[in-house]
């Protein structure tokens, strides 16, 4: 934002903890070239504040600017790339992940007015549970060959073992939209299984701009409290710790 005490300088400001701390400073001159080259825009604020934030462009810039090996900033500069740990047969592997795959993990990082997520954490992990059901009902088409590989060893899972596995998640993911209804199941569907995001939601749906993220909210709140998921322990389990979902681990396939 612009210094308050000197109007050709401007002041960086950084959360922490839901504090903010000063970050750095630079000239207006400097700000405005970022908004001629259309890199950040100025906002004014309700009390007559004028503030600098990054615009989709800059945002795009800052991505591949930081990218550590030039061959993937063009890769940085139009997914949101984050380096995660993932088990694999020969222990823990640093990976690289596209964090916009999943809707649900674009709404849980993304903050509304007051700083708090889009999401919380009950409706998070109440959809990775039904998108994994989904998978694992084999509900969504394939879009490229199969090729099974042969079992490295122990034998694999045997046809019936996994048609059992198949009908048993469909018979959760029937559960869970006759407990959220016919409307949110297929909205749930679109977003947990196909993986579409809210603008899309809207557009097939000729909602308003901006509607589909509230009646995510409340499918999602259903589908939690249908699987009793909570954010915060109540009760007695207060005492005891936070129960919550895990994903299911496929080894050897195997669940």
């Amino acid at each position: 934002m612009v210094d308050p005490t000197d109007d050709t300088r401007v002041i960086v400001h950084r959360k922490r903890a839901g504090i903010s701390v000063g970050a750095g400073q630079f000239a207006v001159a400097a700000a405005d070239l970022l908004a001629r080259q259309d890199l950040a825009f100025w906002q004014q604020g309700s009390s007559g504040q004028r503030t600098l934030c990054l615009s989709e462009a800059g945002r795009s810039h800052l991505r591949r600017a930081c990218a550590e090996e030039p061959e993937t900033a063009f890769l940085h500069q139009h997914r949101d790339i984050v380096e995660a740990t993932v088990r694999t047969e020969t222990g823990p592997s640093r990976v690289r992940l596209d964090a916009e795959e999943s809707p649900l993990d674009w709404l849980r990082r993304r903050k509304d007015r007051k700083g708090e997520p889009m999401i919380d954490e009950a409706a998070y992990q109440a959809g990775e549970r039904l998108r994994t059901d989904i998978m694992l009902a084999g509900l969504l088409p394939r879009v490229t060959a199969r090729w099974d590989a042969v079992p490295a060893g122990g034998g694999g899972a045997s046809p019936s073992e996994a048609t059992d596995r198949m009908v048993a998640a469909r018979q959760r993911i029937r559960h869970a939209f006759d407990a959220v209804g016919a409307d949110f199941g297929d909205l749930l569907l679109d977003l947990c299984g196909f993986l579409k995001g809210l603008e899309q939601l809207e557009r097939e749906r000729g909602w308003p701009q901006r509607s589909a993220k509230i009646v995510v909210r409340l499918a999602l709140a259903r589908l939690a409290e249908h699987y009793g998921v909570e954010a915060a322990a109540r009760g007695p389990a207060a005492s005891r710790g936070i129960t919550t979902w895990r994903a299911v681990v496929i080894e050897g396939g195997r669940a």
